[in-house]
């Protein structure tokens, strides 16, 4: 693997740096009330940002993961909210309509992605049921060479500006996870229903929305057979892609302090004298720079999804590093950390959802280990679990 950025890649992430740092990183507050970042994804339409993981026959840069996370994390540097509008056009969703929607949506839905035309959202999370996929109750039953859905899924993103939903479903009825399959679905569906919002403390809203026997064609069905592993492969992408944002939450936070330490004077001095601040500060590097590994090599082992249990990795490590080191930003700011004067609270705020989101850090804690006991080598040892 080659963990080197290449020119190609620094250019890309260097643009976007420009239109993060100085547009996004001034207005990031005026998103805080669950407004959506229209303006800011215009921009990133322009750059070709929100087509990074539409293929190129269809508008897009058909970018790898890896750059896919390079960028992400350098949005959320500044905006987490923008972030995650992007991770919206970049994540499972994309993917999933891309290869293995028919060609007659693909060539109607991807290159409005590019322009920023069609918002996607993904359907998971159930009242009941958010990582036990196995236990979803929505249902699209087969009739004929209809589809008719029905269900309800909760804390959904982008709810009341998506032009299609990717839906995790059960298919007739179906037990267990051999009856999950994918359908998608356009708002303007009869019987399609927004029914509530929540407003997070990362400053996005979610929402709850029904499928009131939901009529669609057959052609929507996306994902009937085999669909529990097919769209569970899938999803790794938003393993890699939630912890890019982490990463660069952390890296905001670590760019302030630094900043803030060298400016802020108690007893004659700068901040930046004392050795406890400093250790803080060299604790907060150490941190974000073994999860940046973790997380680059995790991205570089996708052919097409990363492989799971280095995607697992690096998402539960990103996560909680970013809640250590976004917390050790707002302490150095002092009381100025706790207000919205600085942008420490926001990232903060931000950084408590990626160990929720994409797979609960617990459930993938268990993942991890089971595949330690079953697939641990007495000969190779650790090294024979990584994908060396």
């Amino acid at each position: 693997m080659d963990f080197h950025i290449n020119d190609q890649q620094r250019e890309m992430v260097a643009s976007v740096r420009d239109l993060a740092q100085n547009l996004f990183k001034a207005n990031a507050m005026r998103w805080m009330d669950g407004t959506f970042p229209w303006e800011n994804m215009k921009k990133l339409a322009e750059l070709g940002v929100l087509g990074m993981s539409v293929p190129e026959e269809y508008g897009g840069l058909g970018l790898p993961i890896l750059d896919t996370a390079l960028i992400l994390e350098e949005i959320a540097k500044v905006d987490y909210v923008t972030a995650m509008a992007v991770l919206g056009e970049a994540g499972v969703q994309t993917r999933v309509i891309s290869r293995y929607a028919p060609a007659s949506i693909r060539e109607r839905i991807l290159p409005q992605v590019v322009s920023g035309e069609c918002i996607l959202a993904v359907c998971m999370t159930e009242p009941h049921a958010g990582t036990d996929v196995a236990n979803f109750r929505t249902n699209a039953r087969v009739v004929g060479d209809r589809v008719i859905l029905k269900g309800t899924k909760t804390l959904i993103s982008r709810a009341r500006e998506a032009g299609m939903f990717v839906v995790f479903t059960r298919v007739d009825g179906k037990p267990g996870r051999e009856g999950i399959g994918c359908v998608l679905l356009e708002p303007d569906t009869k019987g399609f229903e927004v029914t509530a919002t929540y407003h997070t403390m990362g400053g996005e809203n979610l929402h709850e929305i029904q499928f009131n026997d939901c009529e669609l064609p057959l052609e929507n069905l996306v994902i009937r057979e085999d669909g529990f592993r097919k769209l569970l492969s899938a999803f790794n992408t938003q393993r890699c892609l939630n912890p890019a944002i982490s990463l660069g939450l952390a890296e905001g936070a670590f760019d302030e302090a630094v900043n803030y330490v060298r400016e802020r004077n108690v007893f004659d001095h700068p901040i930046s004298d004392f050795q406890g601040i400093r250790w803080k500060l060299a604790d907060m590097f150490k941190d974000i720079e073994a999860a940046r590994g973790l997380l680059y090599r995790a991205c570089l082992t996708a052919n097409p999804f990363p492989d799971p249990f280095m995607a697992a990795t690096a998402k539960i490590f990103c996560n909680e590093m970013s809640l250590r080191v976004t917390s050790e930003a707002v302490q150095v700011h002092g009381g100025f950390g706790f207000t919205d004067e600085y942008p420490v609270s926001r990232l903060y705020r931000g950084a408590r959802y990626g160990s929720l989101g994409g797979g609960a850090t617990e459930t993938l804690r268990d993942l991890i280990g089971k595949k330690i006991v079953n697939a641990f080598d007495p000969v190779e040892g650790v090294l024979g679990l990584g994908t060396y």
